[in-house]
């Protein structure tokens, strides 16, 4: 039993060489994702930025009677 064990666990296919060409494709990976996070989160402040003037502009508009007015 413990022969056939060491066989099956020496024939693996998976050698030191993969598992390094691995980790380097993941960690390549990870970089990309990360980049990516970073550039829609920049993205994200400048639309909210965009949108908080834009808002801006709108409540300005408004002239000051409509915007003293309360509901009843």
């Amino acid at each position: 039993m413990a022969k056939a064990l060491i066989g099956y666990l020496s024939s693996d296919l998976r050698t030191p060489a993969h598992l390094t060409a691995e980790n380097a494709r993941l960690r390549a990976r990870v970089r990309e994702l990360e980049g990516l996070a970073l550039r829609l989160s920049e993205e994200n402040d400048r639309l909210a930025a965009q949108a908080a003037r834009v808002l801006d502009l709108e409540a300005a508009a408004i002239p000051a009677s409509l915007q003293e007015m309360q509901p009843a």
